[in-house]
């Protein structure tokens, strides 16, 4: 078809008359569509391959447009290889969560140290002051001395020491002693 175009008749009425008054007449021409435009065609990209890559334009279809823009040209463009990357990420993270084991296991060891220490300074220094003993006795005079109480101090647990660092604020200061009787009818306050 060229641009001056093609008279026809409809396909309904072959005669150009449906009702024999009226004549209908197509005409079919490349002229009465839109030029083309950069909205007419999109852009394939292709697969990078040896650090190039394709790009290839083609009409989005169906085309309803003649003339105007021209549909570029392939273009090969320069590209990286995403595997190159993707390995790299994943040896730098794990560098990272080795690097990171590591320090926990350092400052874990480090501080195993130091309890150690601290729990040998407490027992050295629990040795040279005793508790002084008690001015009263709860056994009321004339009763018979057959209860003996004996007081035992726990070392207290690493949680236990990091409850009392979290309540040093609260100005409510506990210390748990255990007591030990050898009666056996001793009643024990908690």
């Amino acid at each position: 078809m060229n641009s001056e175009g093609q008279l026809t008749v409809p396909s309904g009425c072959p005669a150009g008359t449906c009702n024999g008054c009226t004549f209908h007449f197509l005409w079919e021409s490349s002229a009465a569509c839109p030029t083309c435009t950069e909205m007419d065609y999109h852009q394939i990209e292709g697969a990078c391959k040896g650090g190039h890559q394709d790009m290839l334009y083609v009409w989005t279809e169906p085309k309803l447009c003649m003339g105007g823009v021209p549909l570029p040209k392939k273009r090969t463009l320069a590209c990286e290889n995403m595997d190159f990357v993707v390995r790299l990420s994943a040896s730098v993270g794990a560098l990272t969560a080795v690097l990171l084991v590591i320090l926990t296991c350092y400052f874990w060891k480090k501080n195993k140290r130091l309890e150690y220490k601290y729990s040998r300074l407490i027992m050295s220094a629990n040795k040279e002051c005793e508790m002084p003993g008690a001015d009263s006795c709860a056994v009321m005079e004339g009763e018979e001395n057959d209860m003996e109480d004996e007081v035992v101090y726990t070392k207290p647990s690493l949680l236990g020491k990091l409850k009392a660092i979290a309540s040093k604020g609260k100005k409510e200061r506990y210390e748990n002693v255990q007591l030990n009787s050898s009666h056996p009818k001793a009643l024990v306050w908690s």
